[in-house]
């Protein structure tokens, strides 16, 4: 697990600033503090700092192929190398190192820009041919990994592995994108391929770009999801579901340094541990963090599993109010992002780096196997929004969600208001409305009335109905499963993980996340995914000899915090003076009234406004740098 950064003359004819190059690199040291090195030539110059995994002696990056005309800086892992080596040694190629990033020079030179299609694993990588003149940039198919990019005015290309990185460069545009407190507000992040800067792109997952001087930047897809083929039985579902996940496991095992396991004591955590642990001779290290309060604390569960495989397991328990590392996490992030499980999992990265360099995690599982209670939610609605004629439903529940109140302190049997008003949408929509953070409503009541004339009728769901044309599949679950892997998982799932545990120099592998497991698991039938109220439920049932079955079958908590409590109590004062900031009432993008408004009736408990403030408090920090 690395960094990578990189400055292409597009269309400037200044040669490529060495020290520019540095300073931009050295933004991302934390990401690869074992060592720095740099590629420059009259087009390009490429950086890189290095976390040692593998090939500690030999692995240092750039790496060449034979004669030096082609070049790669690369960030992450190709876990399928080996077998890569073996079939490009046959073709004649000739490898100095033991590097899985050797064979990125050498599989281009076989097959040009159709090597991406050859590996197996999770990648950024920026690769030069000086005889081709073309810098190949690529990013894994699900987006594990990051890539950034901006051209300036003078004609280069900048990019790097952390928005930091293209921010650093002095001749970036660090203009606001207007679109983004939009976005932002209504999924949690700024979705691919946006940033919060309106010159400054991300590279989508599954893409490439293939670049020459004086050429335009295009994004190229080379993979997506296809439409599944079900046809497996449930007797094979079974079988061949553990014999797959062993092979995913088996495959991120093989490090040159000290390896592990989160173990959060959920269904997914515990499955990785229980495979790697019939894996390999030595006992597996897990860690986890309990919370100091019985309602946040799952830490029993991760020792019953520590217990039955009998890993070197690590717990910590960490304070509920832990909020110190809120200037940290909005650092760490570079751009608004408001999952406050970010807190939780810094704090596990932080605790697993003591121990082990590269950790294994459970991520995925409920996207794959649809285990989240929106998605269970989405497929009953699906079919009442299926009886009722869409010209009938809107008005009737719609006017039934405009007069029912927001009941976010009742029991969630009462919580109606959000269902009634996803009855009244067709599909997407709805999903749209379910996964917002803030509904379009509440946005439209914080949003000041010139940032929603700037916005002209534009809202985030245009981002997931792009997604939405695209799907392979017409099955209700199938479905919103697809929206998940174009917005979700990379957008924030994988943006957590990835930043908070390169903070702390830690490689994190997802065995759920394998591109070979994801397309075979994608063909499950969505009736063996859900059935009656049990979500995951092949999945949980698969895992039956490995995982006890209190742990299978209990109810999901998640990586919580009291953010509620916090804002009542410890966080009250600094709440009010951060989203009340001049950058925050100056931007233009709010009312002034209704922050006040939401700030003052969640303090005074008249009413439970935690997530909106969580993404006001993350939002202010970031304009508040700016």
């Amino acid at each position: 697990m690395c960094g990578i950064s990189g400055i292409f003359n597009l269309r400037a004819y200044s040669s490529i600033d060495s020290h520019l190059l540095k300073h931009i690199n050295r933004t991302q040291s934390h990401r690869g503090p074992d060592d720095e090195g740099y590629f420059i030539d009259a087009h390009v110059g490429l950086g890189h700092r290095r976390l040692s995994i593998i090939d500690l002696s030999s692995g240092q990056q750039p790496i060449f192929n034979e004669d030096h005309s082609v070049c790669v800086v690369f960030n992450g892992e190709i876990y399928n190398f080996e077998s890569l080596v073996a079939e490009l040694t046959h073709l004649g190629h000739r490898f100095s190192t033991h590097s899985d990033t050797e064979v990125i020079v050498h599989a281009w030179e076989e097959w040009g820009e159709l090597c991406i299609n050859r590996f197996r694993g999770m990648f950024t990588f920026a690769l030069w041919d000086r005889n081709k003149r073309q810098l190949l940039i690529a990013r894994d198919r699900l987006g594990k990994k990051p890539l950034y990019y901006t051209q300036t005015s003078a004609g280069q290309l900048v990019f790097g592995s952390e928005l930091k990185v293209v921010l650093s460069h002095p001749d970036v545009d660090k203009t606001l994108r207007s679109e983004m407190a939009e976005e932002y507000f209504m999924y949690g992040y700024i979705p691919d391929p946006y940033s919060a800067y309106k010159h400054v792109f991300k590279l989508n997952p599954g893409h490439f770009m293939l670049l020459t001087p004086g050429s335009d930047i295009e994004q190229h897809a080379y993979w997506d999801l296809t439409a599944p083929i079900q046809h497996h039985s449930w007797e094979n579902v079974q079988t061949e579901l553990i014999e797959r996940l062993n092979e995913s496991v088996r495959i991120r095992l093989l490090s040159d340094v000290p390896l592990g396991a989160f173990l959060s004591g959920g269904v997914d955590s515990s499955a990785i541990t229980a495979l790697m642990a019939g894996l390999q001779d030595s006992p597996v290290n897990t860690c986890a963090i309990g919370f100091n309060e019985a309602h946040y604390d799952e830490s029993e569960y991760a020792n019953q599993i520590a217990a039955r495989y009998q890993t070197n397991h690590v717990s910590q328990i960490v304070s509920s109010n832990d909020y110190h590392l809120l200037d940290e996490l909005s650092n760490i992030y570079d751009e608004p992002f408001a999952d406050s499980s970010a807190l939780p999992t810094y704090q596990v990265c932080q605790l697993a780096r003591q121990n082990v360099k590269v950790a294994l995690s459970g991520d995925g599982g409920d996207e794959i196997f649809a285990g989240y209670r929106r998605q269970r939610m989405h497929i009953t609605e699906q079919r009442f929004r299926d009886s009722i004629p869409f010209e009938v439903r809107k008005p009737l529940f719609g006017g039934l969600a405009s007069v029912y109140p927001k009941a976010d302190w009742a029991p969630k049997p009462l919580r109606a208001k959000t269902t009634l008003q996803s009855l009244a949408m067709d599909t997407v929509e709805a999903y749209a409305n379910t996964m917002s953070k803030l509904r379009l409503g509440q946005r439209r009541q914080l949003f000041s009335p010139n940032y929603l004339r700037e916005l002209s009728g534009y809202t985030g769901l245009e981002i997931m109905k792009q997604h939405a044309k695209a799907a392979p599949t017409d099955d209700p679950l199938k479905q919103i499963q697809y929206l998940d892997f174009k917005t979700w998982l990379p957008g924030d799932i994988l943006t957590k993980v990835d930043r908070a545990s390169m903070a702390h120099s830690l490689e994190v592998r997802s065995p759920l996340l394998d591109h070979v497991f994801v397309e075979w698991a994608f063909s499950i039938q969505s009736s063996d995914n859900i059935r009656g109220h049990e979500g995951k439920y092949a999945f949980k049932k698969a895992l039956e000899p490995y995982v006890d079955h209190n742990i299978l079958y209990r109810p999901k908590m998640g990586f919580s915090i009291p953010i509620a409590q916090w804002f009542r109590g410890p966080l009250k004062e600094s709440l009010s003076t951060t989203i009340l900031s001049d950058n925050m009432l100056d931007s233009d993008f709010f009312s002034v009234q209704a922050l006040k408004n939401i700030i003052n009736e969640h303090t005074a408990g008249r009413a439970n406004h935690a997530d909106a403030l969580w993404c006001l408090l993350m939002f202010a920090k970031f304009m508040n740098r700016q």
